[in-house]
């Protein structure tokens, strides 16, 4: 547990400190002030400044902030109404101030965490594409065709639950286990699979099999039994069929791209699934297919648990590589959402400055940003509240 969790918090640090580094030295390129560089979330737990800013580290690791000098606040004007001023400023410091860039530059900085998570995710594919022979392969969670990659669609078999007592418990197989073969022969569907079970009730079969996240390979030798208990089979293993997309990147033009292309494509796939999961939720009536479909901090950290059990070093490292560029990639493309508290949030309010040539109100965009925190931080806690059920509920 100890171990996962700081693989946890080292992976998300480096996609935060990425992130974060990339509206810091944007700012400090246009000469905008630069008043702390936080990783977590206060109450601060260390800090030291090293010229004008502040570096810290702080309690709540899930996240980071740079504040920069007058990101919040509107600029003195000589005619605002006594009382309706904001605070005193210095004005050495004034053309520092963020509100005093132009809007592009603003814009510059803002955008910036987001292109630098989206080139480290290149980087991460890049090296996890190399590594594994550009070539990878997905559940197919919908008739979904990927791009710019020769994709090959293939039917397999995986054990959805397992039965107390039965053989496979007793000889280690798992939910979320896919089946290769028995006795070598390769298993295609659940039919196939169950006949083969049934005409060798009694005698000992040679199972291999994944692990279906983590896609390492096992083999199993287990006994069907002749007289099974009622609605449990002569394993004791419930199935279903799933399909799989191959992804191989052959062509040099496609291994050139592949580290752009691959994330793109799985970003895109993702939001072609969650699209299907909100569809569903309004056909029933119900949320139960979008929350079983996202996971926040706690899914996330017990996903990288099941990667670290993998025994085979490259399989255990591959996995860990294709974590962290799908958590960049989507850091980037959700960062970028006009989200009020978000980069997309800032953006979009900059964006309207540039269309209606003025400022918009501080204290609406303020109010804006603050509500949309807040929202943000409880979809996080019952996100969290969920995956702590998964955990210790079955």
């Amino acid at each position: 547990m100890l171990i996962t969790i700081l693989v946890f918090l080292l992976i998300l640090s480096i996609l935060v400190l990425i992130h974060e580094a990339g509206h810091f030295f944007v700012a400090k390129k246009f000469g905008i002030k630069v008043e702390e560089f936080g990783f977590g979330f206060p109450p601060r737990v260390f800090s030291f400044k090293k010229g004008e800013t502040i570096y810290s580290i702080n309690w709540l690791p899930i996240g980071g902030f740079v504040k920069l000098y007058g990101e919040d606040e509107a600029p003195l004007r000589s005619d605002s109404p006594r009382g309706l001023r904001p605070r005193s400023r210095n004005f050495a410091s004034e053309g520092q101030a963020f509100f005093a860039k132009s809007a592009w530059q603003r814009a510059t900085v803002i955008i910036a965490g987001v292109v630098m998570n989206a080139v480290l995710a290149a980087v991460i594919f890049y090296i996890f594409l190399g590594v594994s022979g550009f070539k990878t392969e997905l559940p197919l969670l919908s008739d979904y065709k990927f791009v710019g990659v020769n994709q090959t669609n293939l039917q397999q078999v995986v054990i959805s639950a397992i039965a107390k007592n039965s053989p496979a418990e007793k000889q280690g197989l798992k939910p979320l286990t896919k089946v290769i073969s028995v006795n070598g022969q390769e298993i295609k569907d659940s039919k196939e699979f169950i006949s083969i079970v049934g005409l060798n009730r009694g005698k000992e079969i040679e199972i291999a099999w994944s692990n279906l996240q983590t896609n390492e390979t096992h083999k199993t030798k287990v006994t069907p039994r002749i007289n099974p208990p009622k609605n449990e089979g002569a394993l004791g293993v419930g199935l279903f069929s799933l399909s799989t997309a191959v992804l191989n990147y052959e062509t040099p033009i496609q291994k050139t791209f592949s580290g752009i292309i691959h994330p793109i494509n799985l970003m895109s796939y993702n939001l072609n699934v969650m699209g299907n999961l909100v569809k569903s939720s309004f056909e029933k009536k119900t949320t139960e297919p979008i929350s079983q479909g996202i996971s926040g901090p706690v899914g996330i950290a017990s996903l990288t648990g099941s990667i670290l059990e993998i025994q085979n070093l490259k399989e255990k490292l591959l996995g860990l590589l294709n974590l962290a560029g799908i958590l960049s990639i989507s850091l980037a493309f959700f960062n970028v959402l006009p989200i009020p508290a978000l980069d997309g949030g800032r953006l979009f309010f900059i964006l309207i400055e540039a269309v209606i040539g003025r400022k918009v109100n501080q204290r609406i965009e303020s109010f804006t940003h603050s509500v949309g925190m807040a929202l943000l931080l409880g979809l996080m806690l019952l996100i969290t509240f969920k995956d702590i059920g998964k955990l210790f509920i079955k």
